[in-house]
Order: structure tokens, then sequence, then C-alpha cells
């Protein structure tokens, strides 16, 4: 979950690699660090916490060299601290890592036999010795390529040596790797965003790949250690949207930006002219598809749980939702006539990558819904559906998880027409309401003042609960996760009707209650559980579309939605908890862009 980024060039690299580790903090901020070449000599420099840190140390302390790698930390072998900070470098070598080296611990206590004393506890530093120890009877390229087979797991590599002072070599396996081209320049980093702010013209390492930079020249070879070319990727220039402008943060501005994430994919896949939806090449006839897998992990599986409803509703086909992280795992009867679809923000997630090689090997189609059309995800998927959401920088996602939402509802109105579930006045009508959504959104983005009050009266609660019903129970999933990523408060989403099967216990006088109750066939139901909340002292926030209800004293706060169509309504509910979750965290003072432990782009299993 770490990020890296190698620079060979004619001038100075300290400071570009600075301004680009800023850029990749979003993957990992326990600590950063990186190392220079001048002189022959590898001058390092590492702190504990962020960048900022960093780039403080070098304004007192400069790092000159035309050449250097650089890395910021999300810790997994090791705590978080100064010894454990990248880059790990002997006497010869120094390297950056993301990934980890699963046996590290035997390949530790072989190099501790020989001799070799280690200074850290991470996994990485095994392989700072074992190039040390190579690179004695070898070239670099040669060294590198035998330490790799000796590595067990996953890892994207950054690699400079004190007697090579225009070489960097790049390596990955499991973990995300790109490559920029410049004039008398050529970069090395975890992903193309990193590497946008010096290029446009970015290549992908597939796994098993070494990359060979120079100033002048990059070489690539594959597993077989063979020379091989690499398609060059011209990306699109979207930095003013990387900018956080006039807002606080970025999380804010994703938020705000929500009503534009979700034109925008509309234009993208909607013929207004037509009342028509744009997906073509479908890998599978959707008339043959028996079952849909969704596969996802975190904010991403709770865009999957909502889309179940739609799937089973509208297109009256099958589906199943598994975890990135457990349908690896399983014994899974995989079918040709099945879609395997993967949702994924950075389309770089270890856990639903390997799960997409995983279908791949057996032969089955794919398809990637990503908001990256770049990454590993997309380029390994049979079909890509981009979000069009533009840069997501903000750890805990927003405005992606509407994108996620909308493709998948999209898909399943042209699955379900091309099936023949529903007819072209029902597939028309729902196109129409789509349209009309953005307007929803923004309307519901203007309660924030109202939100606010209730940030007020929840933040010093200990803990909270979240419940719906039909759709609304994922968006209760997913309202309590960004209440736990943001403001590290405890919180606990549940199906409505299953309070009584254990849930009640918890109800306490006082308890933050967030009741997710729009206007459909389960508000009855809903409210009647809400009344159970009520009677055991729960202090209830009602989030409806339902505004002629009249209110008692007993619910504390109530936030009238803009009704729209049910099926559409998932997109609405989420707004108030993301508002809710991000004020409490503000009033908390907590970071609300990189909330403690995590980062953005999950990238180790």
């Amino acid at each position: 979950m770490c990020g890296i980024i190698g620079i060979a060039s004619s001038k100075p690299v300290s400071m570009n690699i600075i301004n680009s580790l800023k850029r990749l903090e979003y993957r990992g901020y326990d600590s950063a660090g990186l190392a220079t070449l001048t002189n022959s000599q590898i001058n390092e420099k590492k702190c504990s916490g962020r960048v900022e840190e960093l780039e403080k140390i070098l304004f007192k302390f400069p790092s000159e060299g035309n050449l250097g790698i650089g890395h910021v930390r999300w810790a997994t072998h090791g705590i978080p601290n100064l010894l454990n900070a990248h880059p790990h470098s002997s006497e010869i070598v120094s390297v950056v890592h993301n990934g980890i080296i699963e046996n590290s611990d035997e390949i530790k206590k072989d190099l501790e036999l020989k001799g070799f004393k280690f200074k850290s506890q991470t996994d990485t530093e095994v392989i700072t010795l074992l190039l040390t120890a190579e690179i004695k009877n070898e070239n670099p390229i040669r060294s590198v390529q035998k330490t790799l087979k000796k590595l067990k797991g996953s890892f994207a590599l950054g690699i400079i040596f004190k007697s090579f002072d225009n070489l960097i070599i790049g390596a990955r396996r499991g973990s995300p790797l790109a490559v920029g081209y410049a004039k008398d320049e050529n970069y090395l980093g975890s992903d193309s965003y990193a590497l946008k702010s010096m290029t446009n013209k970015i290549s992908y390492l597939d796994d098993g790949d070494v990359c060979v930079l120079t100033k002048n020249s990059v070489e690539f070879y594959n597993l077989q250690e063979k020379k091989i070319n690499k398609k060059v990727h011209t990306l699109s220039d979207d930095k003013n949207l990387a900018d956080k402008g006039d807002y606080k943060n970025f999380m804010s501005k994703e938020i705000f930006e929500q009503p534009i994430t979700v034109k925008n994919g509309i234009n993208e896949y909607v013929d207004k002219i037509k009342n028509d939806i744009n997906l073509y090449n479908f890998p599978i006839d959707p008339k043959s598809m028996k079952k849909i897998v969704l596969i996802a992990c975190g904010t991403a599986y709770h865009s999957c749980l909502v889309a179940k409803y739609w799937f089973e509703e509208i297109s009256n086909i099958e589906v199943e939702i598994d975890v990135a992280s457990e349908f690896r795992y399983r014994k899974i009867k995989f079918n040709k006539n099945n879609l395997y679809i993967f949702v994924s923000q950075s389309g770089e997630t270890a856990d639903t990558a390997a799960a997409l090689q995983l279908c791949k090997d057996n032969n089955v189609k794919t398809c990637s819904v990503v908001n990256v059309v770049e990454s590993s995800i997309a380029r390994n998927s049979d079909w890509v559906l981009p979000l069009h959401a533009g840069p997501e920088v903000g750890v805990a996602s927003t405005k992606a998880f509407l994108g996620q939402m909308l493709i998948l509802y999209i898909l399943c109105l042209k699955i379900s027409f091309n099936r023949n579930e529903i007819n072209k006045e029902e597939y028309i009508k729902k196109i129409n309401n789509l349209i009309k959504l953005p307007k929803a959104i923004d309307d519901i983005l203007k309660k924030e003042d109202q939100i606010q009050l209730v940030a007020k009266d929840i933040y010093e609660s200990k803990g909270s609960m979240f419940l719906g019903r039909g759709t609304s129970f994922p968006i209760a999933l997913e309202g309590a996760l960004k209440l736990k990523e943001l403001s590290y408060l405890h919180a606990e989403g549940y199906p409505a009707g299953e309070m009584k099967h254990g849930p009640l216990a918890l109800i306490e006088d006082g308890l933050p209650v967030i009741v997710i109750a729009p206007k459909d066939k389960y508000f009855e139901k809903t409210f009647s559980n809400t009344q159970e909340v009520i009677a055991r002292g729960g202090k209830v926030l009602l989030i409806t579309d339902k505004h002629d209800m009249v209110i008692n004293e007993n619910i504390r706060f109530k936030i009238d939605v803009p009704f729209i169509e049910e099926s559409l309504s998932p997109f609405i509910l989420t707004i108030p908890l993301q508002l809710l979750a991000y004020h409490v965290a503000l009033l908390k003072n907590c970071d609300i862009d990189k909330p403690r432990n995590l980062a953005k782009s999950v990238t180790v299993e």
C-alpha cells in the first residue's frame, strides 16, 4: 500500500521526488524517505510521518544528485518509525518497496547466518541485503534477477546502486508499477498519478517484468529475462481536477463534485436523444447470462450490495457477491455463462486484482468498473466500464462510490432491456428519471448546515448504529464505514429487521441511531424498528423522502431528502451520511483526507 518513485535525470531530482511523493501520499503516510546518488555515494534522508516533514529536512540538509528514489509508507512489517522508513540502504545499494515479502523471515535467518546485520523490522531489508550479496559477483541487472527468484510475495521495487550513477532498476510482481518518459529524464512510479506532473507518456509493467532506466533510455525484460517492448500510453490532462481549490480538503471537494460526477457518467453512457444507453461489446450476450458475480472490497463492495437488489429486481438475473479477499480462497465453480464484475476505484486493489487473475486463469468473462482506466485491473479485464469521476484523492471514497453505483445501475438497465425484462416504455422512464439525478444530489447538498447541527449533537458519542432495509441496508453499511474511517468512532450498520436478533442489546440512553427510511415498500416496517430503538432510549436521526410524515418528539432529528424514483434513492440517501461523517471528523480534529492507518489504494493482500 506504499508508494514509490524513481527519477533518472540530467538535473537534480530531490524536489521532483518530493513533489511526486506528495501525490503518492494517499497510498501511505506513516513515513517518507528518499535516496539520491552523488559522487558514487548514496545520500539517504528519511522521517517518521508525512512528506512535509521530509521536505523540511531537505531544506536544512539538501540532497544533491541527478538520480534518486523515494517512498511513502503504509506500515505492514514493522511499526511506523524512522528505522522502518524506506529507502533501506546498505553501503552498496538502496531499495524502495511496495508489497509484502512472504518468506522474509526465512531469508533473514539465512542472511544472519552469513553475517549480515539487520537495522529494521521490515521485510524490505532482506531485498537490500540479498542484492548486496549478489552485486559483488554480478552486474546490477543480473543481481536483481537472481534476487527476485528468491522472493515470495508481492512487490514493486525501485533500486539504485552506489557504483552506477545513472541507473535505476524497477521490478514488479503483484504490485503496480509504471514508467514515464521525458526529454533527458525518465521516471518510475507506483501509478500514473504520481508521474502526471512530469509526463503524460506512460508504460505499465506486467507481473514478472523488470525495467532499467537511465536519463536517456528505458529497457524492459520479461520473466524469462528477455528484452521486450512496451506500449506507450498518452494520459489525459486532469491536473485541475486534482487541485482542492477553495475547499478545506479534498474530501469536501469530492463530496460537492458528486452532481458533476453523476452528470459526467450519464453523459458518457446515456444517449438523451435516442433515450438509450450506449453500452456495446458485451463479453457475453446478456440473454445467455446465467449469473452475475460482483467482486470488490470496502466501499466498492457496498456499491455491489446495492446493485444486487437492482439486478435481481429489474433484470431477474441471479447475482452473487463476494469480498475479493475471500473469493480467491474459496472453491469456486466457474461458469463460462457467468459475467464476473470487478469494482475498484483505483483499479489496483491487490485482493481484487488477484481475484480477477483467478477468473482469467479459469477462462471466464470479466468486466471491470474502475476510475483509473490505465490500472492493472482495467488492463486485465475483457471489458472496462470507466467511472469518469476524475481523480479521487481523499482516502475515504465518496464520489467514486456514487460513480460505481451509477455504472452498475446503467449496466443493470441495459442488460434488463436486452433480456426483455423491462419494456421500452419502462426503460425510457428509468433513463429519464436517471437524468434528473444530478439535480436531486445538488439539492441534498444544500442541507449541509442542517447536518452540521446533527454532527455537533453526536460527535462526543462513543458509538452509533445505522439501520436500513432493502437498498438502504448497504447504504447504512456505507454510512457506518464512513464514520469509522473519518472520525475513528465505533459504528455498526445493520438491516433494521435484525435489530431484535441481538443488536438491540447495544441500544442505551443517548446512543445515536441513524435510520435510513425512504418511502418504499419497507417504510412501515423500518419505522416500526425505529420505535423499538426509541423505546430503549436511542437518539434517532431519521433520513427520509417521506416529507409529509409527522415526527414526534422522540425523533431527535429528521433530514428530508428529495423524492426520486425508488431504485435511485441510494444515491440521494448516501449524501447526508457522507456529510455527517465529514462534519463529525472535523469537530474531532481528525485528518480528513488521510485517516489514520488507512491508504487510498490497498495494494497488499
